[in-house]
């Protein structure tokens, strides 16, 4: 399958990722082939998810950015999700994207290019981008409910920006 590249360069030299910043850019190909660009997601709030089907809290995610997408992501205008497969072989992701009818695109980067512009720290890590491609908030770690609504409320424009939240911050009241 094609590789994943980013504008970033590919070494440990990649700029600081900063709220408030224009996101880096993702260029490549999803698992299927099909070529992908984020610019062409501009106008519409974007969630960038990098994953695994290795990675247990990645799996248990799965089914809530699937719920999330069938209920923001209706319309041009729309939210948009996209995964960014870390650390684990294409055809086990393929299997299990299938296994879970998920429509979104999943870019590959074996040569750690996007992630090394993202400053990933571990799977799952989540980017909220919103409808200009700036990057509003970061989550480390898997996502609940309550702070993919907020979350999502910041990107589309009904929330303000909070700090980078962690599993256990993001548990407290």
């Amino acid at each position: 399958m094609g590789t994943g590249t980013t504008t970033a360069p590919p070494t440990g030299d990649a700029p600081f990722i900063a709220k408030g910043a224009p996101a880096p850019a993702i260029t490549g190909s999803t698992l299927d082939g099909t070529p992908f660009d984020l610019a062409s997601l501009r106008g519409r709030p974007v969630v960038v998810n990098f994953w695994g089907p290795s990675c247990v809290p990645c799996r248990d995610e799965f089914p809530l950015l699937k719920d999330k997408l069938a209920k923001y992501g209706v319309g041009s205008n729309g939210i948009a999700i996209v995964g960014v497969l870390m650390d684990d072989p294409v055809t086990p992701a393929q299997d299990f994207i299938a296994q879970y009818a998920a429509t979104w695109p999943t870019v590959n980067d074996p040569d750690k290019q996007i992630r090394t512009a993202y400053r990933v720290a571990a799977r799952p890590q989540t980017y909220f981008i919103d409808r200009d491609g700036i990057l509003l908030s970061i989550q480390v770690g898997q996502l609940t409910d309550d702070e993919f609504e907020r979350q999502y409320a910041l990107i589309s424009g009904g929330g303000t920006p909070g700090p980078i939240a962690t599993p256990s911050e993001a548990a407290m009241p």
